[in-house]
């Protein structure tokens, strides 16, 4: 009896000697195996300049939507929309489709590739191959256009060109407004307008 209680003291205190030894070569291994293993590539992280990114708020898809005092409804949409940072009611918006819907039944469509908009005035400076089309038949490319969001307003400072019912014609101004006195639309051209007449067009 003595023998065996002997042997089981001295296998404990091997024990004491085995055990931490072996454990200390599983984690000597462990660090050798991720030696070459760097914490920061675990996982990717984008390069963002914060501060930049601070500095661009702004609006995906954003909309601007009036309505006249006559009843005229006017919406622009932008593909994207940036506020001034020394004005916030002034924004910079691209990419913009704009659309009238007269009160009298008419449509007209506009797209630019930019705007400056300012909601504060309710102006809407459209620039970049402005595209005009109106469900009367008129199309008309320019250069700038001024128009409204809070009433029936366009005009273009410069020259126009397009077509329409009568035929084909370039003007060096273009407005599109209410008239004061009817308080129906008027689309007028002005400043040296020229027209390519043709008849059979009108029929169409």
């Amino acid at each position: 009896m003595a023998a065996s209680d002997n042997f089981h003291s001295r296998l404990v205190a091997w024990m004491k000697i085995i055990l931490p030894l072996a454990a200390l070569g599983l984690l000597s291994t462990l660090f050798l195996i991720s030696r070459n293993f760097d914490p920061t590539k675990s996982v990717p992280v984008a390069q963002i300049d914060l501060e930049r990114r601070a500095h661009e708020q702004g609006a995906t898809n954003p909309v601007f939507a009036g309505v006249t005092s006559s009843g005229d409804q006017v919406m622009f949409r932008a593909k994207s929309a940036q506020p001034d940072q020394s004005d916030p009611a002034h924004l910079k918006a691209k990419v913009v489709t704009a659309q009238m819907k007269l009160i009298a039944g008419t449509v007209i469509d506009i797209t630019s590739e930019s705007a400056d908009m300012n909601q504060e005035r309710g102006t809407a400076d459209l620039e970049g191959n402005v595209h005009i089309t109106t469900t009367t038949g008129y199309v008309v490319d320019t250069d700038y256009l001024k128009t409204r969001i809070d009433l029936l307003y366009a005009e273009t400072p410069g020259p126009v060109s397009g077509n329409g019912p009568p035929g084909d014609l370039a003007a060096g101004r273009m407005v599109l407004k209410t008239d004061e006195i009817s308080g129906e639309p008027q689309l007028l051209f002005t400043d040296g307008v020229k027209l390519l007449y043709k008849p059979g067009k009108s029929k169409e």
